[in-house]
């Protein structure tokens, strides 16, 4: 049975995601269109195993279903929405200035 995850935790999902950069490449490859595992894993250069891992990542956090295809499987995002919300990311970390970090940088290792 599904079920609505609640709101902070759907945010940590989709930051637990877009934390290696595989998986943000993996996004938006699909984003553009689904795509089988042999052409992700040829896309971006990793073997089929550690792709299956980030994809498996991808499927727990809800980002991305599996299609059967015959006897192959498609993956694409889960939802259409995803596409619009990696768009709206991908320009607002294009807003940020790039010579700026944030003021716990060195304190917290972050940015």
């Amino acid at each position: 049975m599904l079920t609505v995850a609640p709101d902070i935790e759907v945010l940590a999902r989709f930051g637990r995601a877009l934390a290696d950069p595989i998986r943000c490449r993996i996004l938006l490859i699909l984003h553009d269109a689904p795509a089988y595992p042999a052409d992700l894993a040829d896309a971006l250069g990793v073997s089929r195993t550690r792709l299956s891992n980030h994809l498996a990542c991808l499927r727990d956090c809800g980002l991305v279903v599996t299609v059967p295809d015959g006897r192959r499987t498609r993956y694409e995002l889960a939802d259409t929405r995803l596409g619009h919300a990696l768009d709206d990311l991908r320009t607002a970390v294009v807003a940020v200035e790039t010579d700026r970090t944030c003021p716990d940088a060195e304190t917290k290792g972050c940015c």
